[in-house]
């Protein structure tokens, strides 16, 4: 039971970071049609934010793994 509760944990995890990534990236791109010229910036801080959200993603997935055994 406790395999399925971890797999479980970690489904959420995923679920939860795609959603974020793509929430990012969605707004990014609303930024950038608004204003062009600070696409670069945009790009970078989109970049950053995203992969900081992987690594949460990461750590919850290791943890709900972790938790099943």
């Amino acid at each position: 039971m406790t395999g399925t509760l971890a797999a479980i944990g970690a489904g959420l995890a995923v679920i939860g970071a795609g959603l974020g990534i793509g929430r990012i990236g969605g707004q990014a791109m609303d930024a950038i049609a608004r204003q062009p010229e600070a696409g670069g910036k945009i790009q970078t801080a989109m970049i950053i934010a995203a992969a900081l959200i992987e690594g949460a993603a990461l750590f919850a997935i290791v943890v709900a793994m972790m938790g099943g055994e």
